[in-house]
């Protein structure tokens, strides 16, 4: 059986993560309140953001912004700005 969290990224019950996929207290955050889709979501736009960046995930300046991106994305719904691309409408 599912763990069932409310997802504050999606602002309803959904299935949450099987086990914490981010270290530390920002993975601890996400591991209690980001859903499984909420997690595939943004997969999604982390891979779009590191290559349209062309981030290098060895410098510790690209993993911070990424994981800024993350949070602001996750936990405020801010969209991360990507040139060329347009959300769906929902």
């Amino acid at each position: 059986m599912s763990r069932v969290v409310f997802c504050q990224r999606l602002q309803k019950e959904a299935d949450g993560l099987d086990f914490q996929l981010y270290p530390g207290e920002l993975g601890k955050r996400i591991y209690d309140n980001i859903s499984k889709e909420a997690w595939a979501d943004w997969q999604k736009k982390q891979t779009m953001l590191i290559n349209e960046n062309k981030l290098n995930m060895m410098e510790p300046t690209a993993r911070q912004f990424l994981e800024q991106s993350m949070s602001a994305y996750l936990f405020d719904g801010v969209e991360p700005t990507i040139e060329g691309y347009v959300p769906p409408e929902k």
